[in-house]
């Protein structure tokens, strides 16, 4: 089957390390039975207080006169909605005085969607036959970005550096000294938090990066999608940062709006009208049901106070509790690190030494109920694919439930146990 694929279709038809997650995740949510334990996506939580504010704006619009026919009964203009696109420039310019207007955002289709066309844009093969790539500053990144490229692999990434802390924690950090912005760079780009190990790059982290690349004359892209000032998922301190040279993306998913696949993209006015022009070739134009939902919360700044009084201190407790059943479950004896949870969904977990691949423990724990996602899939772009460190982590999230959360975690510190003294679990 596959030799009836281009090329195109080959890089984007034969499977992906997203494709499996994204399929474990809805089959999970959907068929699940009882005892299984979803610890693989990014669904985020179902908050109470969240979940009142969209049924109270879907009640809103649909006893506004016309309301429901504007949400779903209408084109919106490929770029977005005009009033939703003026509001997130507004709320920039208010509270973080930024010198934006509705000319600098662009509406996508979910954030995967903004990443797909703006490295297909701005990297791979250009007339002159040149090639230019996407620089990853610091690895494992999003495993979404992986399989992107239309044409030949676009990623160059840079090992981290990694600093143990206490006995079972440890953190990455980016190694500017290994760190060199080729002439074939096309654009830097980097997660704040990083997806999938909870970082948060420092604001001095990111000045440098936003030096580098102004140096350069190339986009520094930073990938908001839970990052501040909404869905504002941080736990440390973070500056939201933007100029002319810089990409942000953000997105509706985390603050609880993931069915409406709204990504918000804010550059410069040449690359927000390109991102444009390839959602009206791609797709004609973006859904309209998250712009409607949001468009008053974000006029009126109730989205920023959402973020900071409802979903950050949610997904605070939610991580602390996650590393604290963490610390109960594993034997302290066993050589495994969790990296500082800083921000996201997640909890990343390294397994130093580990006898078996994470692929194979992702196989163990699979049936035994538990979906996780093995780390392997987020080292791409690596010139040394032989780095062991690559197959001894793995990505959970703690946004189920706590019984889900808690008991996945168990199992999980169950078959590493296994895994480091050479046994299988019997169940």
């Amino acid at each position: 089957m596959s030799e009836n694929f281009s090329n195109f279709g080959q890089r984007l038809c034969m499977g992906s390390g997203i494709e499996e997650l994204m399929d474990d995740l809805g089959n999970a949510l959907v068929n699940g039975g009882p005892d299984t334990k979803m610890l693989g996506g990014g669904q985020p939580a179902h908050i109470p207080e969240v979940n009142a504010l969209w049924r109270r704006r879907m009640e809103e619009i649909l006893s506004s006169p016309g309301g429901m026919e504007k949400m779903l009964a209408n084109y919106d203009p490929p770029r977005g909605n005009p009033i939703f696109l003026e509001s997130i420039a507004q709320l920039f310019r208010e509270n973080f005085g930024w010198d934006i207007s509705a000319k600098n955002i662009a509406i996508t289709a979910g954030g995967q969607t903004a990443f797909f066309f703006l490295f297909n844009a701005l990297a791979g093969e250009f007339k002159d036959g040149s090639k230019k790539k996407i620089l990853l500053p610091l690895v494992p990144e999003y495993i979404g970005y992986s399989n992107q490229s239309v044409g030949s692999d676009i990623f160059r990434a840079v090992k981290p550096m990694i600093e143990k802390i206490g006995e079972h924690d440890f953190k990455y950090r980016v190694d500017f000294d290994n760190l060199n912005v080729d002439d074939d760079i096309a654009a830097i780009c980097v997660s704040r938090p990083t997806n999938p190990t909870g970082n948060v790059l420092t604001d001095n982290e990111i000045a440098k990066l936003r030096a580098l690349a102004d140096e350069k004359g190339i986009p520094l892209i930073i990938d908001n999608a839970y990052g501040a000032p909404f869905p504002n998922i941080i736990f440390t301190e973070a500056t939201p940062v933007w100029n002319d040279n810089i990409v942000l993306t953000l997105s509706l998913s985390k603050i609880g709006l993931p069915g409406t696949r709204t990504g918000i993209v804010i550059a410069r006015e040449e690359i927000a009208a390109a991102v444009s022009s390839m959602s009206a070739i791609v797709g004609l134009a973006n859904g309209n049901v998250g712009q409607q939902i949001m468009q008053p919360l974000v006029e009126s700044g109730e989205i920023l106070k959402l973020s900071n009084e409802v979903v950050k201190p949610f997904y605070v407790e939610k991580s602390r509790q996650a590393r604290a059943w963490v610390e109960e479950a594993f034997d302290p004896e066993l050589p495994y690190r969790v990296h500082l949870s800083e921000g996201a969904l997640f909890l990343w977990l390294w397994f130093e030494d580990l006898p078996i691949t994470t692929a194979e423990l992702y196989e163990r724990l699979k049936k035994r109920g538990v979906l996780v996602v093995s780390g392997h899939y987020f080292f791409f772009g690596l010139e040394d694919e032989s780095w062991q460190h690559r197959h001894e982590c793995i990505r959970m999230t703690y946004t189920m439930d706590e019984r889900t959360v808690q008991g996945g975690i168990q199992i999980i510190a169950e078959e590493v146990a296994a895994a480091y003294a050479g046994k299988t679990v019997e169940v």
